[in-house]
């Protein structure tokens, strides 16, 4: 479904007309099948959230090559109302001045349904992500932190998409929250049968959700795993990320 390859990614530093370059991904290649969870997992700056970007076509990699579906990310019409995002920042996110059903209510626009559908679909994703519908009239400024990603992962699912990206999506919660919202993600996988892109910097929270992880140092694959074959990495950087999990 998800096929990367080859994928590079500069950044001039220092300005428009700097020349000092800085290499941010280098030869980045791997795939993601239809129903799984891929965790991808890096200290900060090791290169994560801009894959992340990239993913989404949000930028274009200097080269290599990303499809979805056989068809180019960059190809807006290949990736609309298909592949979905939540973000570790749920405020900025959510436009501070729609109510809730109005957060929802956007990608609800590209599916062209009716009104009473559309009413019945928000509260159905707020019953999906423990809300009830007393939820439709509140502003993102009277949600907490974990209603408020639960509204952001409501309007991820609402186009029912193939694949969503998680981008430090629990990194802001509670270690309780955390938990709550990685069991949410687990139950809408299950329920849309969808693809997850797992990005943290949390190898336990991967651990809990993903079916594998790919691990990312300084821009390079470090290590690529199975879930069940985590304490069998080989690298040594591998091994610390595991070693500070388990002390």
């Amino acid at each position: 479904m998800l096929s990367v390859e080859g994928v590079e990614k500069f950044y001039k530093k220092g300005g428009l007309f700097a020349r000092d370059i800085q290499h941010v991904l280098k030869n980045i290649s791997f795939s993601c099948g239809d129903g799984e969870c891929l965790g991808i997992i890096g200290e900060s700056g090791s290169g994560k959230s801009t894959l992340g970007r990239l993913l989404l076509g949000i930028e274009q990699p200097a080269r290599g090559t990303i499809r979805f579906d056989g068809a180019n990310v960059m190809d807006r019409g290949a990736r609309s109302g298909r592949i979905s995002a939540v973000f570790q920042d749920y405020t900025s996110s959510m436009n501070p001045f729609f109510r809730v059903e109005e957060v929802i209510k956007e990608p609800l626009r590209l599916r062209k349904i009716g009104h009473q559908a559309v009413q019945d679909k928000i509260d159905q994703l707020l019953h999906q992500v423990g809300l009830n519908s007393t939820y439709r009239k509140k502003y993102p400024h009277e949600l907490s932190g974990g209603e408020a990603q639960r509204v952001s992962l409501a309007r991820a699912v609402a186009t029912e998409p193939k694949l969503i990206v998680l981008d430090e999506a629990i990194s802001s919660l509670d270690g309780s929250v955390q938990i709550q919202v990685l069991d949410l993600l687990r139950s809408l996988r299950q329920l849309y049968n969808m693809s997850y892109i797992f990005i943290t910097h949390d190898i336990q929270a991967a651990a809990y959700l993903c079916d594998s992880v790919l691990i990312i140092r300084d821009g390079q694959i470090e290590e690529m795993a199975k879930i069940e074959q985590l304490k069998n990495v080989q690298s040594a950087y591998a091994k610390k990320l595991l070693r500070m999990i388990m002390t």
